[in-house]
């Protein structure tokens, strides 16, 4: 499954659920957990597998991840145990950008 924008997906191994806001990553795979998402219209909670204990590190609620090179960015709409990635790659937290001052 390749993510388009606007999309929303849910952990196979925990809550977090996410919107994807931007994706040129083509067909690399997202994880969460150590494991794929799914589209949340299929995500079904009692077919849950136990996260992989090197990608626990968790999301947070309302903060938006991105890879490093700009190509996918995701916002979370429910936090979860599970570490997002794309192709094995952890997702960091985007920080937010500062406005400018007004005079």
């Amino acid at each position: 499954m390749t993510p388009r924008i606007g999309m929303m997906l849910a952990s196979t191994v925990d809550d977090t659920s996410v919107v994807v806001v931007r994706w040129t990553a083509g067909d690399r795979q997202l994880t969460c957990g150590g494991r794929p998402m799914v589209d949340s219209a299929q995500a079904d909670p009692a077919l849950r597998s136990a996260p992989d204990p090197d990608h626990s590190a968790g999301t947070l609620l309302g903060k938006r991840y991105a890879t490093g090179d700009g190509t996918v960015e995701l916002l979370c709409t429910k936090p979860g145990r599970g570490t997002l990635a794309v192709g094995g790659v952890p997702l960091v937290v985007k920080s937010a950008k500062p406005l400018p001052a007004s005079d």
